[in-house]
């Protein structure tokens, strides 16, 4: 028992000198969860059929699903301060079932996303490294990457943090060089070229939704944030000014100087664009800034999908063997899983992950709005440090059109994708009794839903939802019991003046 005991307190106080995540590392992976910059968006151009749809995209959706999925995000963060995010908020409005198919459709979501990441890393270098066309040359290199982006989450989650800052000022720098290179090239009217004809709706919707989607992932990783009631509803603004400028700007600079046909936009293309407007120079600077990008998206992704596994096995829903941490704070069962996750999602195509990632992450976020909703009407009295200035009416205006995008998301998608997508739904149905069976007959060790702890084992300044519950639980309780004790007090004494009124 001392043994455990002396354990036990090195652990946490490993724990506690780990740093907790500040505004600009916050901001930076919240970036990264979300963008990474506009590699990728190349294609809204020419699924859009000219640059008018692509730009008008990123104007408009911004206002209708970013900001919406931020500000509800915002609210449920701060008020669920705790490793787990979404599946706490789905948990305590819908109960552990649902909370359990919310954490396994996003983390089954989350390393499709990631397992596209080390594929786009090679595809961006192979143009100035032909020998990582080569399959001999190419699988080693995969599970080198993935190997080496691996260990640096494992090695703390401040390092990721600070990391993915370093990597968000290097990958848009050359972005603004060439915006201002193209300044005197600019000819406004090349933004209104429209064809309809040729547009490809749904890959400009899965395109719009995936390059603006994941605000809420952030949230997995609130029990590391320092005083996250202040700091997530400052990092989520901030992330949404610099995605949505990281999208327009290159756009307007690179469709505007250009006049490449909408067809010739496909990914990658911003390096050949980087060409025409600065030479063989800038193209090469940003090959190199789209090989980096994609390891701070590898980095900012594992991390939210392990912690999000850690405060699940938190709450219950998971073997206590995905909680444990490594002497950096990190949880090391959890990465290995995700880690272990992408090696074998990594011989899909591109587009057959985006499209099964976007149907998944669109059912687990309508759930998420119909749990802001449902827990405004249940808990108004909520401690929400961070609060949507908008009434139950409100908030169900705000979450409508974002709710409508998401089906219409899920209505483009093939026939294929439903299947796939099925097969994972009817998976995580099976697989929440197969864990409760497991956790009844004891077939392995699950920790019991208790309040959130900080790094040194005490309870988290200012309350979750899921910590008031239980503390409005006690008081109600201690409330009863006194009030029935001071009757009883009440009962004796009145007793007491009778007997000597008698006498």
């Amino acid at each position: 028992m001392g043994e455990e005991g002396m354990v036990s307190d090195e652990k946490s106080t490993t724990v506690k000198t780990n740093p907790k995540l500040t505004l600009l590392p916050l901001i930076a992976l919240i970036f990264y969860e979300v963008s990474g910059g506009p590699f990728g968006v190349e294609d809204s151009v020419r699924a859009g059929g000219g640059p008018l749809l692509s730009l008008l995209g990123f104007l408009i959706f911004p206002l209708v699903w970013s900001i919406p999925e931020a500000l509800v995000t915002a609210e449920l963060a701060t008020s669920f301060p705790e490793n787990g995010g979404y599946v706490i908020w789905i948990s305590t409005a819908f109960g552990p079932f649902w909370g359990f198919q919310e954490g396994f459709w996003k983390w089954f979501s989350g390393v499709m996303d990631n397992a596209l990441y080390p594929v786009l890393f090679l595809d961006y270098l192979k143009h100035s490294f032909p020998i990582f066309n080569n399959l001999a040359a190419r699988i080693p290199s995969l599970l080198g990457i993935t190997v080496s982006l691996t260990y640096l989450n494992y090695r703390g989650l401040h390092i990721v943090g600070f990391s993915a800052v370093t990597l968000a000022a290097f990958s848009l720098f050359p972005f603004l060089v060439m915006a201002i290179l193209s300044i005197p090239r600019i000819r406004p009217k090349q933004w209104l070229v429209v064809d309809f004809k040729k547009v490809d709706w749904r890959g400009y919707f899965n395109s719009m939704f995936w390059n603006l989607n994941y605000w809420d992932k952030a949230s997995t990783l609130a029990g590391e944030v320092e005083n996250p009631s202040k700091t997530f509803p400052k990092a989520l603004f901030g992330a949404v000014v610099l995605v949505v400028s990281s999208y327009l700007i290159p756009l307007l600079a690179g469709t505007g100087a250009t006049k490449s046909a909408p067809s010739e936009w496909s990914d990658g293309y911003f390096a050949e664009v980087g060409m025409l407007i600065g030479g063989y120079w800038l193209k090469w600077w940003i090959q190199a800034a789209a090989a980096m990008s994609n390891m701070g998206l590898f980095e900012a992704e594992m991390s939210a999908d392990a912690f999000q596994l850690l405060g699940m096995s938190e709450m219950g829903l998971l073997p206590a063997i995905f909680a444990s941490r490594s002497r950096y704070g990190t949880p090391t069962i959890s990465i290995l899983c995700s880690a272990t996750g992408v090696i074998f999602l990594s011989w899909m195509s591109f587009q057959e992950i985006l499209e099964f990632l976007n149907f998944l992450y669109a059912i687990g976020m309508l759930l998420e709005f119909a749990a802001f909703i449902k827990l405004r009407i249940k808990m108004p009295d909520l401690h929400r440090p961070y609060r949507v200035p908008l009434q139950t009416f409100g908030v169900m205006m705000l979450c409508l059109p974002p709710s409508l995008m998401l089906v219409l998301v899920m209505c483009l998608a093939s026939v294929k994708t439903f299947i796939v997508s099925g097969a994972v739904i009817v998976t995580g149905f099976l697989l929440y009794p197969t864990l409760v069976h497991a956790k009844d007959r004891k077939w392995a060790r699950f920790d019991a839903e208790q309040p959130p702890l900080s790094p040194n084992n005490t309870p988290v300044e200012g309350h979750s939802g899921v910590s008031q519950l239980h503390q409005e639980v006690q008081d109600e309780a201690i409330g009863l019991l006194s009030s029935s004790s001071s009757t009883r007090q009440e009962s004796s004494e009145m007793l007491l003046e009778e007997d000597l009124k008698s006498e």
